[in-house]
């Protein structure tokens, strides 16, 4: 009798078990867990370029991944205690804050190298602007992601202005041709236009990586693999040091798109330098253009053109690596104690001659 009760509660328990896992298979979709190297495809908050979110592994394929290094690279050892103390070197969302003496150009380069990304540089080159191709282009050889794969993009109105520049390996230059402008600041705003289409017709299946760069620099000292991350933002040079935010140069018209509340703010950044992953930048320069159009529709522009959209984007999209001033400086400034090397800097230039309408 007890061997039969005992059989009677072990098939009980049985049925019990198996109606209680069935359970939890159809509630869970028939699995108990889940892994996924892909992040979350959360919905960002605004601004956005739009709300529809693809799967993961389509939003750009390539990305930093592992910092794999070679074994044996001889470096010097890093303190854990040790480091810049005249300087910020992290954001309060603990981004990197990159500065000289923050980074040992040893190890990542050796790092990036391996990843071997391709990168893209977009510049335009409207009007008299052809004039500054030479000098960016020649020193972008020496200075710019020496050693990796590069490909200069050039917007311009006149290609037979393009100079022929001698490239390293891997390197190359590749002309778009765009309209003529009769303001400086149609070609501000043309450049977000012509680059969203580009990068849909074109760098997309060429780059991983993508700068925008403004063309009237030139390039000074390294400018390095440290400079990348998913989207990396440079400080303004007349910004970075006690601005407060409500006398950042945000649009404060709350009619525009690119309004920003005098309370509210982080840093501000320049358009001249900003790179990313190239579906990180897409939707970035997209989201400019963008909201351009939608100012221009209300009559109005914002008063730093794509800098000020620019602005508004980071602001509520972080950048995962903010630049500072080495990474733009100018040639019009003094430079300031903290900036130990000026790896890029825009060169004095009359700008009644080179601007169409004139004006700075």
């Amino acid at each position: 009798m007890l061997r039969n009760i005992s059989k009677s509660h072990i098939l009980a328990a049985f049925v019990f078990l198996l109606a209680l896992f069935g359970g939890i298979y159809v509630y869970t979709g028939g699995s108990t867990s889940t892994f996924s190297i892909c992040p979350p495809c959360y919905e960002e908050p605004e601004p956005f370029v739009n709300k529809a979110v693809t799967n993961c592994p389509g939003n750009g394929s390539w990305r930093i991944g592992v910092m794999k290094m070679q074994a044996g690279l001889q470096y010097p050892q890093p303190s854990s205690l040790k480091g810049r103390t005249d300087v910020n070197s992290v954001t309060n969302w603990n981004a990197p804050l990159v500065w000289e003496g923050t980074f040992d150009p040893v190890v990542i380069d050796n790092i990036y190298r391996r990843i071997n990304p391709r990168i893209a540089v977009v510049v335009f080159a409207v009007g008299k602007y052809t004039r500054f191709l030479k000098g960016f282009l020649e020193t972008g050889e020496k200075y710019f992601l020496y050693g990796f794969r590069v490909t200069y993009y050039v917007f311009t109105d006149n290609e037979q202005e393009v100079p022929k520049i001698a490239l390293g390996e891997g390197r190359k230059i590749s002309v778009l041709t765009v309209p003529s402008a009769k303001r400086w600041q149609d070609v501000v705003l043309g450049r977000m236009k012509w680059a969203t289409i580009a990068i849909e017709k074109q760098i997309r299946g060429e780059a991983d990586y993508l700068f925008m760069m403004d063309i009237d620099s030139v390039f000074h000292n390294r400018f390095g693999a440290e400079s990348l991350s998913q989207l990396s933002a440079v400080l303004h040079r007349g910004y970075y040091q006690s601005t407060k935010r409500e006398d950042f140069p945000y649009e404060r018209r709350p009619e525009s798109k690119a309004y920003i509340p005098p309370d509210e703010g982080d840093y501000y950044y320049t358009a001249a330098v900003w790179g990313g992953y190239l579906e990180d930048m897409y939707k970035l320069v997209r989201y400019c253009y963008e909201q351009s159009e939608e100012d221009a529709k209300n009559n109005i522009e914002a008063v730093w053109q794509e800098e000020s959209h620019l602005n508004k984007y980071l602001l509520y999209n972080k950048p995962t690596k903010v630049l500072s001033s080495e990474y733009l400086w100018s040639d019009y400034d003094a430079i300031k104690p903290e900036i130990k090397v000026v790896r890029i800097s825009q060169v004095v230039k009359d700008y009644a001659k080179v601007r169409p309408n004139g004006g700075m």
